[in-house]
């Protein structure tokens, strides 16, 4: 994605106690929806109780769990320059009041986000289901190394937000509904833009759309990654050594060099599996369940998605 959505990204999972909007906004995910993170997007490869991965009958998921309003209003970089009332003239109605409101925002990525009656679908008993999970999606239903699933969808009764594609960028709306006074316009069924300046995205949803979500990671235990990573570190200190005695060269080399373990870190140390080790009798001894996290919400915005 863009990376002028990255600050409202971030500050959604930090606001909304984890969820996230789905990628690109609009999109909708369900309870169940396995997917992978590509591009800058949530790509998702099936579900698995529509897949019988999980069978109907050994699921339990909770509806309209309701979610603290307070947490579904914020915004950042945001002033308010200027809330007034004021008059006109119709050549129909005739003289009529509205009121006006300026949003000023301050830098590139600044933000307003208002959702009213936001509530979840979830599934209940995730605990039941996590080890078989493991178990079908890499090995006897999938092969999967790197998945997630999606655990709990929020919906809002509407929304809206508004995001600036530049500095000062600015956002005015009005209303001619009555009682307004001076309370924020923005987000209100009844308020209409006047006019805008470098906004990226403005957009007002009023239909449940499932687009926000919490989720599960795949991810390898620690202590199968740390043998894997001795075991390569191991390869790397003996591998000049052994090019010296193979070639019949005289290849020079650093002894003092060290590898970069943040490089290693990218690694799919997987791959260094011999062909039979992993399998469904083992599979539970290298892989767990971790929440999704703000390092996740950061691959949507990171050059290949990954």
């Amino acid at each position: 994605m863009e990376n002028v959505y990255r600050n409202f990204y971030l500050n959604f999972y930090r606001r909304t106690n984890g969820f996230i909007p789905v990628a690109p906004l609009g999109q909708t995910v369900y309870p169940g929806d396995f997917f992978q993170i590509r591009n800058g997007q949530v790509i998702v490869l099936g579900n698995i109780f529509r897949k019988q991965v999980i069978e109907a009958h050994d699921v339990e998921i909770g509806y309209h769990h309701q979610l603290n309003p307070a947490g579904w209003n914020f915004s950042d970089g945001l002033s308010k320059p200027y809330s007034g009332r004021g008059s006109g003239r119709g050549p129909i109605a005739g003289e009529f009041e509205f009121s006006k409101q300026i949003l000023a925002f301050a830098e590139r990525g600044s933000f307003i986000f208002k959702a009213s009656g936001p509530e979840s679908v979830r599934i209940l008993n995730w605990n039941d289901i996590q080890q078989a999970l493991i178990i079908r999606l890499t090995q006897t239903f999938y092969s999967f190394r790197e998945v997630y699933v999606v655990t709990e969808t929020a919906t809002a009764a509407d929304w809206t937000l508004a995001i600036a594609g530049a500095s000062q960028a600015e956002l005015e709306i009005a209303t001619d509904a009555e009682n307004f006074g001076l309370v924020d316009l923005f987000g209100e069924q009844s308020s209409r833009t006047i006019q805008s300046r470098d906004i990226e995205f403005y957009q007002r949803e009023e239909l449940r759309k499932s687009s926000f979500f919490k989720a599960k990671k795949l991810v390898m235990r620690e202590e199968k990654l740390e043998n894997l990573v001795s075991d390569l570190m191991l390869e790397w200190r003996e591998h000049n050594e052994w090019a010296r005695r193979f070639y019949a060269y005289d290849f020079h080399y650093d002894q003092h060099y060290r590898a970069d373990m943040g490089a290693i870190s990218e690694l799919n140390t997987m791959d260094l599996l011999p062909p039979n080790e992993l399998n469904p009798n083992t599979a539970l001894l290298y892989f767990k369940w971790a929440d999704a996290s703000l390092d996740d919400v950061e691959k949507l915005f990171s050059a290949d998605g990954e």
